[in-house]
């Protein structure tokens, strides 16, 4: 008897074969790294870590760890790496949990203006609720405004300051948040989750030369598992000879039991990937992809946030356009090109019915798609967003959609 779930599996699958996949955070893997995660290793439990287990058998766990430790370290220059945190959320949770005492103050990004839960949002968050949040915005523009950072942070004095967001269009200056933290004695962390492959293809800067700890996710840009990584960085480990101690235990047994090897497997798998040349030019084609998207989507008179962008994603204010970004979302998404529903700077409308839409290009990068699929997919968005497109049109674009990812097929090896 077949299981229901894996009929279900399969009619994902053919979704995500038909259908553009151009909300930022999704990526599609490499059939290596899915045979690392569906593997025997999911059987397996290894409380600890390497050499030090509470388990018996993990020789092979141990290799496994090491490894993905070494490439992580190698890639992205750092001295010390920890890669079983299960999810950015703990990854981040770990790193206050190691370094603060309750009621410290972390400072980071507003959700609103881009910033991410775990960045101290206020009251209903771990980090807001057990610390002190203090929360900065983004200029009017758009973009980051340092001289209003640094002001903030001179009079709040936090113990941690968080740099790296989950719906910020542009390159972020990691050095000028260094020398902010240290003007006032805060631990610097960057959550690079997003933009973690940009940085290992070198088509964005790193943080690791200015802040004292790094976190990111390993799927989005980074192509891996669903999965975290912490790093320590040289000045961290100057700042704190204790420091990777503190986080090792914050992980485990601090915040969470055993790793899942299978992931951490992924993991490795997904690291000597991004140290390819191909990987680099993969990175440098979605700046391309995204840069030409967003191009095109001004030329059709979408109102961007902070006028285009520098990386992998899109942030749309459609409030010219007469339309919210929620039946944007639903519209885009009955023509087969999923985006997301993201709320916009100083948005007057609420989270759940908000004033844009965020797109980015990684899944299509990786299906192969450049900068002429790019200029058609903008013609189509512009078609379907406009308020006279009938449905016809939704469906008649959804016919294209499909024969397009046809010629682009997910990646099967």
């Amino acid at each position: 008897m077949k299981d229901k779930v894996f009929e279900l599996i399969a009619k994902e699958e053919k979704r995500q074969e038909e259908t553009l996949m151009m909300i930022p955070s999704e990526n599609y893997t490499s059939s290596a790294v899915r045979k690392a995660v569906g593997s025997v290793l999911m059987h397996k439990y290894s409380e600890g870590y390497p050499g030090k287990r509470y388990y018996q058998g993990n020789k092979f766990i141990d290799e496994i760890e090491n490894l993905a430790i070494e490439r992580a370290k190698k890639l992205f220059s750092v001295p010390y790496v920890n890669v079983q945190a299960l999810s950015g959320a703990v990854a981040n949770s770990a790193v206050y949990f190691a370094l603060l005492n309750p009621d410290d103050k972390i400072m980071g990004m507003a959700l609103s203006s881009g910033g991410h839960l775990t960045h101290s949002h206020p009251k209903i968050t771990f980090s807001g609720k057990y610390f002190q949040p203090v929360q900065y915005n983004i200029g009017k523009d758009g973009w980051i405004d340092y001289k209003k950072v640094e002001e903030l942070a001179k009079k709040e004095k936090p113990k941690i300051i968080v740099c790296g967001y989950t719906a910020y269009p542009r390159i972020i200056d990691f050095e000028k948040f260094g020398k902010i933290a240290d003007k006032v004695g805060a631990y610097l962390l960057a959550d690079i989750a997003h933009i973690a492959g940009l940085v290992a293809g070198g088509v964005h800067p790193s943080p690791v030369a200015y802040v004292d700890v790094v976190t990111t996710t390993t799927h989005k840009t980074l192509r891996g598992p669903r999965g975290a990584i912490i790093m320590i960085t040289k000045k961290g480990l100057e700042k704190d000879s204790q420091m990777s101690q503190k986080i090792d235990r914050a992980v485990f047994p601090g915040l969470q039991g055993g790793p899942h090897d299978n992931q951490t497997a992924g993991i490795a798998v997904c690291l000597a990937e991004a140290s390819t040349l191909s990987f680099k030019k993969y990175a440098a084609q979605i700046v391309k992809n995204a840069k030409a998207l967003a191009g095109e989507l001004k030329k059709y008179g979408f109102n961007l946030v902070t006028g285009g962008t520098d990386n992998h994603l899109i942030l749309i204010d459609l409030r010219n356009k007469n339309i919210d970004g929620k039946k944007a979302a639903e519209i885009l998404e009955e023509a087969g090109i999923v985006v997301n529903k993201n709320t916009i700077p100083f948005d007057p409308n609420p989270p759940a019915n908000p004033s844009g839409i965020r797109l980015g290009t990684p899944a299509l990068t990786t299906r192969g798609m450049k900068e002429r699929e790019m200029k058609l997919i903008a013609s189509w968005i512009n078609e379907i967003l406009n308020v006279k497109c009938p449905t016809s049109n939704v469906q008649k674009i959804k016919k294209e959609v499909k024969k397009l990812c046809k010629n682009f097929p997910l990646p099967k090896n």
